[in-house]
């Protein structure tokens, strides 16, 4: 398990695990980012990280992806 912060784009990834306080938890799973998710990196751009996730797009900080592992 790494965490989403270090990990390959363009690349299909499995969300194993979200950590972090619950209401850090609880924010990145109504975003989508629960386990068992598929998820990949499209681009980063100025430390924040752009993921397609659940057929959207999402703009997440360097911070939150440091708290969900694939």
């Amino acid at each position: 398990m790494i965490p989403l912060s270090v990990a390959d784009r363009n690349v299909l990834l499995t969300v194993r695990r979200v950590t972090g306080k619950p209401d850090v938890r609880q924010h990145l799973e109504t975003l989508g980012f629960v386990a068992g998710a598929t998820i990949q990196i499209v681009a980063e751009t100025c430390g924040n990280v752009i993921v397609n996730v659940k057929d959207s797009r999402i703009a997440i900080s360097d911070e939150a992806a440091r708290h969900i592992f694939v």
